[in-house]
């Protein structure tokens, strides 16, 4: 969302001013796959400034000729038949590479000479976005580096910003710290902590369903609601991510900063404006009303997992997690992750937030579910009615982004039988499909200088400081049953008896 609430394809969104992007690291997957796909689309909407360059910056020893080649044959397989060939070959001449070391002072002195040179030829304004799509370990580096180059100062109306993928640390320590580091150089305001999850369109719209629908406010809270579920589940295994993910693992890869993001988003006080700063103060409220587990709740509140080998839906075989490439054959990394949690504050005390992720379950989805309290029965104790459903809202992320509402209705017929109905709204069915990878709202925002869908520091520490107790139970007691679920189900039991305790159920998508 942006100050102004516009949408991105609307013909009101506000221009884009002249500037240049960094890309470092910019021969990875990332820059291919997403950055400039997206890229792409921004262009073929109308919305990159008329004065505009991208200077990519990594290792690996490629030219401008060869990184231009190497990336209309990458965006062009991405996109497939949304690639407007036209659109690119104005978009391609554009991008600049240079080869060089990030911790060498010489690469940012070569670097210095592309942008001089991209704001002459291209008009961009002495404006410059930095990405650093490098191994985080390097997060820091590179900020001192443009920092030592002078490349971060704003003057004479010029802005320096910087967005950093993540993981943000890889716990509540290294979070302070990088923070620190950072913000010894750069102002909070030049900073965008990124969430590739926020570029989605549900995501964003949870705010417009909560805010802008007179119907939802008033039943959003503890006395109308019985508990939510937030589901983030990947059909695949960690392919060739197996150094990273065995560093990581499923808590430190998703909940510190996607699944936190939508539990925020979700659970937030309406606040004063959509300003960046309003929405934060909001969304950092919640991770700060969430209690640290004792040692004793992080035993039943939480569980871990680790797949083994299984089948799919189709009867293929799926390997372990212990065989992928790259992984311990010994390994005890999580790849599932299972939560309760609680919000101790006036609108959410008593409501359990069960939350969930992980790899090789049976579907690729991402969705959050809200269960709303039974009514009493007793109205129909003379009927062929002997159980309500509850009532469910379903917010569907991922793959097919939308929104469902369960509810009862009669079962035509001389008795009285209630049936659940469910009333389904599909953005592609009302709004059409428009190719996107998820980073054109947030490349678009930090270009324009909003801040809202993008991660504070504050926020950051607190999510760290949510999962930090869990961590150092599992480090102090390491799993001995792994691997304790088969690739292709949904996960160990003792999730299913995490959640059964309080007499509730998974929801699992389709």
């Amino acid at each position: 969302m942006s100050e102004q609430g516009s949408k991105l394809d609307s013909p009101g969104a506000p221009r884009i001013g002249p500037c240049a992007m960094v890309i470092f690291g910019a021969s990875g997957d990332l820059t291919a796959r997403k950055l400039l796909p997206a890229l792409h689309n921004l262009a073929r909407d109308g919305r990159l400034p008329d004065g505009f360059a991208v200077v990519g910056l990594a290792t690996r020893e490629h030219d401008t000729d060869s990184f231009r080649q190497h990336m209309t044959e990458a965006v062009q397989d991405h996109l497939g038949d949304q690639f407007d060939a036209g659109v690119w070959d104005r978009l391609v001449k554009q991008l600049y590479f240079i080869a060089g070391d990030f911790q060498d002072p010489g690469s940012y002195k070569k670097l210095q000479e592309a942008l001089d040179r991209v704001e002459k030829d291209h008009g961009t304004g002495g404006n410059v976005l930095f990405y650093l799509s490098t191994p985080p370990s390097l997060f820091g580096e590179v900020v001192s580096q443009i920092g030592a180059a002078g490349q971060v100062r704003e003057e004479n109306g010029r802005w320096r910003r910087v967005v950093i993928e993540k993981p943000f640390g890889h716990d509540l320590e290294s979070a302070r710290a990088l923070n620190r580091e950072v913000g010894s150089i750069l102002e909070e305001q030049q900073i965008y902590r990124i969430d590739h999850y926020l570029g989605k369109e549900t995501v964003q719209n949870i705010l417009v369903l909560r805010f802008a629908n007179g119907i939802f406010e008033p039943v959003w809270n503890r006395r109308y609601i019985d508990h939510v579920q937030i589901t983030v589940a990947e059909a695949l295994g960690v392919e060739h991510r197996g150094r990273y993910y065995e560093e990581a693992g499923a808590l430190r890869d998703m909940v510190p900063n996607h699944m936190f993001q939508l539990l925020s988003l979700l659970a937030m006080e309406p606040p004063a404006s959509f300003g960046a700063n309003a929405v934060r103060d909001e969304k950092g409220k919640v991770l700060s009303a969430i209690p640290p587990a004792s040692p004793e709740e992080v035993l039943v509140r939480t569980v871990r997992g680790q797949y083994g080998a299984g089948t799919t839906g189709e009867g293929d075989p799926l390997s372990p997690y212990r065989s992928e490439p790259l992984v311990d054959p010994e390994s005890r990394t999580p790849t599932y992750v299972a939560l309760k949690l609680g919000i101790d504050n006036w609108r959410w005390a008593g409501v359990p937030f069960y939350l969930r992720t992980g790899k090789r379950l049976p579907s690729r989805s991402t969705e959050i579910m809200i269960q709303f309290r039974r009514v009493p029965l007793s109205l129909f104790r003379d009927t062929h009615v002997d159980e309500l459903t509850p009532n469910q809202l379903v917010l569907r992320l991922q793959p097919n982004e939308g929104i469902a509402l369960r509810f009862g209705a009669k079962i035509p017929g001389t008795t009285l039988d209630i049936g659940s109905v469910d009333m389904n709204f599909c953005y592609r069915d009302y709004f059409g499909t428009s190719p996107a990878t998820g980073y054109e709202t947030l490349l678009y925002d930090a270009m324009r200088g909003d801040q809202t869908l993008f991660h504070r520091a504050d926020s950051v520490e607190r999510g760290w400081s949510v999962v930090q107790p869990i961590l150092d139970v599992w480090q102090a007691l390491p799993p001995r049953d792994f691997p304790n679920y088969a690739a292709g189900t949904w996960g160990p039991v003792e999730a299913d008896e995490l959640i059964a305790r309080d007499g509730r159920a998974w929801r699992n998508p389709a």
